[in-house]
């Protein structure tokens, strides 16, 4: 990066090159209904919202598609399904200190990503992680 250029200068000269109006890129032949046709099929074929996004941008071409996430933000989901399996786990195997304290990392980093997300406005304010009404959140 360059010293002398101040990142407010820099930042006000990224807003002048890309001034944000998007439009569809002319060599993309797929109308918007389309590209909801083929993410509600990958859908029902069980793919994850990141698998169809890589099987859309690497066969089709298309670079971004907002509006269709699912109510759950994917990370979180994992997580929580990490947390289910866990818990799981140590009531079979109440002595493992390990899984213990790796379920109590996993949940930190459920929560710290949930205060984010509600932030950020992707979570509701009201949503909570309760790891008794955990499992139903990811069957």
């Amino acid at each position: 990066m360059w010293p002398s250029i101040n990142l407010v200068v820099l930042s006000e000269i990224l807003k002048l090159i890309h001034d944000g109006s998007r439009s569809v890129p002319t060599w993309l032949k797929l109308t918007p209904s389309e590209v909801k046709e083929q993410i509600y099929k990958l859908a029902k074929k069980g793919l994850t919202p990141s698998q169809i996004g890589v099987i859309l941008r690497d066969s089709h071409g298309v670079a971004q598609s907002e509006g269709l996430a699912p109510d759950l933000p994917e990370d979180i989901y994992y997580l929580i399904k990490k947390a289910v399996n866990i818990r799981k786990h140590l009531e079979r195997s109440r002595k493992d200190r390990d899984a213990k304290f790796r379920l109590i990392l996993i949940e930190s980093r459920i929560y710290r990503l949930a205060r984010y997300y509600k932030i950020k406005g992707v979570l509701p304010p009201t949503w909570r992680y309760e790891s008794a009404t955990a499992s139903t959140l990811v069957s």
